[in-house]
């Protein structure tokens, strides 16, 4: 899907998981690789879940099936450092006052919920850029979250 982006415009998206959206085309995010597993998305909105905060919703404006819950790993593991080559963020076209987010996939394994590590998204919310990134030290790619209330997750994965 191509389109000139207009500045206030809106137009409207479908997401087989909330149905009919609009979205201000200056709300959109843009992913020049797009995602693992769906590389021709390149055109995404981050959605809030009104739900629970914890967690936002990445639906892809071309795909009315795709929607992945993310987290902030920082707000669960205050610890959370990740190691990237220096060129895998050079076009998020960062500069000193961009606010920068790292967001990681939620995804269900059997009965638990996890989170990839190795392959955070980088997002910078100033420019509206976003990259997935494979991070160069050792993370795991499905880190048990034990720490979030599992009643408030079950319509998550």
């Amino acid at each position: 899907m191509e389109f000139s982006i207009v500045l206030g415009a809106i137009m409207q998206i479908q997401s087989s998981r909330f149905g009919t959206l609009d979205v201000h085309y200056s709300d959109m995010l843009f992913m020049p690789q797009g995602l693992i597993g769906y590389e021709s998305c390149r055109h995404w909105v981050l959605l809030a879940n009104e739900e629970n905060e914890e967690v936002a919703w990445l639906q892809s404006v071309a795909l009315s099936d795709v929607a992945l819950p993310v987290i902030s790993p920082r707000r669960f593991l205050p610890s959370y450092k990740l190691h990237v080559h220096r060129r895998d963020l050079g076009m998020l076209q960062i500069h000193n006052r961009d606010r920068i987010f790292v967001l990681s996939v939620i995804s269900r394994s059997g009965d638990n919920l996890t989170t990839n590590l190795k392959s955070p998204i980088i997002l910078n919310a100033t420019e509206r850029l976003a990259v997935q990134v494979v991070v160069t030290d050792e993370q795991p790619l499905a880190h048990p979250l034990a720490l979030m209330d599992s009643h408030r997750m079950r319509a998550v994965a």
